[in-house]
């Protein structure tokens, strides 16, 4: 069974914006990668399906596979871990999330399900999906 990461994405007021700064960003290891201090002791179960949950102004909103974990040395020479992810964002239905440090395990049955917009449909502005993501709707 896998695990995934949750993870706050600093500095983004959007999936558009995650989106852009990732295409800005070389693809070292095959993918886009965030390196983060601490290495996921379930690296097993994240690397069997797991994917990074990204939560953008206090909602997650989109989710990407997680496809490798590695190793880095910083200029510092503190090891670090670096998760590779498919460069795909899918984005998910909107589920409130308060501020936390780090990154958090996520089970699967605690994940929002994936948003499937039908063909031919815009996807809702942010701003209205979080709307209604806070009164209930999603």
């Amino acid at each position: 069974m896998s695990l995934n990461l949750l993870k706050l994405c600093v500095g983004a007021e959007s999936l558009e914006d995650l989106a852009t700064w990732q295409a800005g960003r070389p693809d070292r290891w095959g993918g886009t990668a965030h390196v983060t201090r601490m290495r996921p002791r379930r690296a097993e179960e994240v690397l069997a399906g797991g994917s990074l949950y990204w939560v953008i102004k206090g909602s997650i909103t989109c989710r990407q596979r997680i496809i490798a974990l590695e190793e880095v040395i910083g200029d510092d020479g503190i090891p670090r871990c670096a998760i590779v992810m498919d460069r795909r964002i899918i984005r998910t239905r909107p589920a409130p999330r308060r501020p936390f440090q780090g990154w958090r395990y996520l089970t699967t049955e605690d994940a929002p399900a994936d948003e499937n917009a039908s063909e031919g449909d815009e996807p809702l502005p942010e701003e209205l999906r979080r709307a209604l993501a806070d009164i209930g709707v999603f």
